[in-house]
């Protein structure tokens, strides 16, 4: 389905026309003159897990939200990748942001592909060094958690309490491994 806001070809101004492309299985908007496609691709979210301490002083970092949607559930830090960053750098400027915490990135740990509304998230294992929190302008307080105070009706996105379930689960178990879940998804 082409973007309803595309109505002229980025690249020659001419007015764009809803077709199927040869080789392709879907309408999308085409330029009839320069046969630019405009392919509409999901968005990456990026984001961390992150967490500080061990054993009976582990915490793991929330940030209320100060933003809509859901402006004041919790969340974990995450927000859109940008162009010129991996997605490693792009969680770890979204957790500064946020938190005005400095991650020290680990690795992959889920990846959620959450159909409607196209977006593509990705979180990463993360730690930090102390728990000092400078919370940016899109967040309206950051609380260092214990996995058993984790406020599951309080969350934001179904994404986003996915992933905790799967940290506290694997956390549990002693063993983190990568999960991939699919959200969101029409049905027939």
């Amino acid at each position: 389905m082409p973007r309803p806001d595309v109505k002229f070809c980025r690249l020659c101004g001419t007015a764009m026309t809803t077709t199927i492309p040869p080789m392709e299985d879907r309408e999308r908007a085409t330029c009839p003159s320069c046969g630019y496609i405009d392919y509409l691709n999901p968005i990456n979210v990026v984001g961390t897990v992150t967490t500080h301490g061990e054993g009976d002083e582990l915490r793991i970092l929330l940030c209320r939200r100060n933003i809509e949607p859901r402006k004041g559930f919790w969340t974990l830090p995450a927000g859109f990748l940008e162009l010129d960053e991996s997605v490693v750098e792009g969680a770890a400027r979204e957790t500064r942001e946020e938190a005005g915490v400095n991650p020290r990135m680990g690795e992959l740990f889920t990846v959620i592909d959450a159909v409607r509304p196209g977006q593509v998230h990705l979180f990463f294992r993360a730690t930090a060094d102390t728990l000092e929190v400078d919370p940016g302008p899109e967040t309206i307080e950051c609380w260092w958690v214990q996995p058993e105070e984790i406020p599951w009706e309080e969350l934001s996105f179904q994404t986003v309490q996915l992933t905790l379930r799967h940290w506290v689960d694997d956390h549990a178990a002693g063993e983190f491994t990568l999960h991939h879940e699919v959200v969101g998804r029409m049905l027939p």
